[in-house]
This record gives C-alpha cells, structure tokens and sequence, in this order.
C-alpha cells in the first residue's frame, strides 16, 4: 500500500511539472513569435517619415509614442524613460518610439485555457482511476493479504470478510471453500487416524490369541510330545494352519485400512470439450518444458466432447506429464490421440525409460515404487491416483514400454 501511495503522489508531481512546463513553452514560444511587430512598425513609421510623411499612431498597435531628441536635451532626460522604446535616426535625426511590449491575444488566451481544462480533466481522471484502483482493488486486498498464510499456518478459523469490490467475489468464495475442505480433510484425517489406532489396538489384541495358540502349540511339537499320536499331531498341526489363516486376515484388514480414503477427491461428471483441458495443458506445460530444455509436442486433434470431471481430467494429465518429466530423459515428451470405438485415448509417451517389464503390472499400485526411482523424491501415489480418478469417470488408464519409450494412456469416454 505505501508503494501504491508513493507511485500516486509522483504521478501528481510528474503531472502538475508537466501542466507547467507545457504552458510555459506555450506562452513563451507564442511570445517569441509576436517579438518583432513593433519593430516591423517602426520601420514603417521610419519608411513614412523618410518619405516626408507625418506617422498616424492610431493606425499602429505596437508604437505608443514618437519623440525627438531636440537641441539643449540630455541624453539623461532623453532615454530615461519608464517605457520600452527603439532609437532610430530619419533624415538626420534621433527620435525614440515608445513601444508596448506585445502580449498574448485573445485567441490564444482562449486556447491556452481550453487546453488547460483538457490537461486538468485528464488529470483527475488518471488520479480518479488510482484513487479507485486503490481503494477498490488494492485496499481490500490488502486486507486479504494474510489470509492465504493463515490458512497456510492451519489456521482454518481465521475471518475472511466479505468484500463488496466485485473483483474478489470468485475469490473470497474460492478462498472459503478452501478453508471448508481443510477443515473437512483435518477432522476426517483426525477421524482417520484414530479409527486406524482404534482398529490396530483392537487387531493387536486379536492377534495376540492366534500366536499364543501357535507359540503353544510349536512347543508342544519342538518336544515331541505328539511324535507317538499321529491323529493328535495332525490336529495340532490343522489347528496352526488355521490361526495363522486368521493372523493373514488380521493382516489383511490391517492393510486394507492403511489404503483407504487415500484418495478423498469429489468427481462430477458430466461432459467436456478435449480443446478444454489441452488449452489448461498446454498454457502451463509449453513453458515448463522450454525451461527444462525438453522437445514437447501435442499431435492436433480434433475437438470432441468427452465424458467425465474436466478438472479432473486436467489432473490426471497433469501427474503423467509430471512422470514423465521426472522419470524420462528428458529429450522428448509428447502427448498423442487416438479413437477407439466410443473412446479417446491420449498418451503421454516419453524417452529413456528404464523400468523393467516385470515391474509394469505394479505402477498403479498405491505407494508403489519403481527400480527406476532412484533417488528422486515421491510417495508412489501418482498414477494411483490417475488410476483412481479414471476410474470414478467411468475410464480407464494403462502403460506400455517399448524399448527406452514409455507411454502412459488414459481412455475417456465420448459423449
């Protein structure tokens, strides 16, 4: 707001030496040019009187008065006068015309005002439109200036005002339902996490049954106390078979719970033009590869509707230009169309890849990472989540690898 403040009192500044400055050159080149009439007029009165003429003042703007410089008159008396005057010497004689100086005429007076009004109706114009930029866009922002690290902090209760500027309408809205889905993620990742303790306290303590059944059991055979009864031998043996088929469920649900609501994501489907999400892709994609130095093409297509969440649609893109960013090598990348049937298959192919066949039935996997990670950072949730997304939009997605090229393609449905 101070920069705000600063840049508005120099543009007055800059402004007001401006008016100056302009009506100052104005006046002074008007008057350099209207310099020299009484000159031109008292040399015409000096022609007339060469001539044996006696001069008519009335009929000249400038000379106000002619005189001559007489016999037994000082040079003192003579010049000093309060005028402006020209010595000229006719037939022999010095005489002196007084002169006013010629100023600026009615005209130009008139024009010189009218574009000091113009200058001064385009001021406060320009002082307007800062003064409303001001106090109708930056003044309110500035007052959501910390909202954003608040939320940021996880302070989820701090007061988001409603503004009446009609610019930040879509943004207070976004920035409430921003606030409303953390607040939401926060107490159901608080419900998760105590569910998830509840439910590994309570396996816990299942399964501490089974393996004290077991741990029993696998003693009483280590001693060889069942090696003379085969028929007892085979029941204790059956009864370990059976606990540890029920410590493989426990472990089971065990798993299942660490893997849901991984993905808590809302998907409205509907239909959507392809040239939708490309211009989303493409806007922030083009630049991002020119700045990595990678050879990035989209193949034309032509625009259809598809079925599914346009926004989720751009996501799952987005995560597989993002592997394929991070796991290629970084010469190419392209994305390509092709129809199916009802269906659009877009791909996203790149270079140098060094997954090993075995490991591509696994890379949707959840937490799943490949040999070819190495040390680059991620949670093996990307194309899991793709996965997922196209899933919940009646779509599917799927991986090929073709020598050192990996494509990943996702399949939409055509509306």
């Amino acid at each position: 707001m101070k920069g705000f403040i600063k840049l508005l009192a120099a543009v007055i500044v800059i402004m007001a030496a401006a008016v100056v400055t302009v009506n100052t050159i104005l006046i002074t080149g008007k008057k350099g040019d209207e310099s020299r009439p009484y000159r031109v007029e008292a040399e015409r009165i000096v022609y007339e009187m060469e001539q044996g003429k006696e001069a008519d003042l009335s009929e000249y703007k400038y000379i106000t008065g002619i005189h001559t410089f007489d016999a037994g008159m000082t040079g003192e008396s003579f010049y000093d006068v309060n005028n402006d005057y020209l010595v000229r010497v006719v037939n022999g004689k010095t005489y002196r015309f007084d002169y006013d100086r010629p100023g600026i005429d009615d005209d130009f007076g008139k024009l010189i005002l009218i574009f000091n009004l113009c200058l001064a109706v385009f001021f406060i114009m320009v002082v307007g439109i800062l003064l409303y930029i001001k106090y109708r866009i930056i003044k309110p922002f500035d007052r959501m200036n910390g909202l954003a690290k608040e939320l940021a902090k996880g302070n989820l209760t701090a007061p988001i005002e409603a503004e009446k500027s009609k610019y930040y309408g879509d943004f207070i809205w976004g920035l409430n339902i921003l606030r409303d889905k953390l607040e939401k993620g926060r107490e159901k990742d608080l419900e998760l996490k105590r569910n998830n303790k509840s439910l590994i306290l309570s396996l816990s303590h299942d399964i501490k049954t089974p393996i004290g059944i077991i741990e029993l059991n696998a003693k009483a055979l280590e001693r060889g106390l069942y090696d003379n009864d085969k028929e007892k031998k085979d029941r204790i043996t059956g009864v370990i078979k059976e606990k540890c088929d029920e410590i493989k469920n426990y472990v089971d649900q065990i798993i299942k719970a660490s893997k849901d609501d991984i993905l808590d994501v809302e998907v409205k489907n509907g239909e959507f033009y392809l040239s939708e999400i490309m211009k989303s892709i493409e806007s922030v994609y083009t630049d991002k590869m020119e700045m990595f130095k990678v050879d990035f093409t989209i193949e034309e297509y032509s625009d259809c509707l598809l079925k599914g969440d346009a926004d989720r649609a751009v996501e799952v893109l987005q995560n597989l230009l993002e592997n394929a960013i991070k796991y290629g090598d970084g010469r190419e990348i392209q994305i390509s169309f092709r129809r199916e049937e009802e269906s659009l298959l877009i791909s996203v192919s790149n270079t140098g890849c060094t997954l090993d066949d075995t490991e591509l039935p696994h890379i949707f996997d959840s937490f799943w990472r490949g040999s070819n990670a190495g040390t680059k950072t991620g949670s093996g949730l990307g194309l899991y989540i793709c996965r997922q997304l196209m899933n919940r939009m009646n779509g599917d997605v799927f991986a090929v690898i073709d020598g050192d090229l990996m494509a990943v393609t996702a399949v939409f449905g055509m509306a």
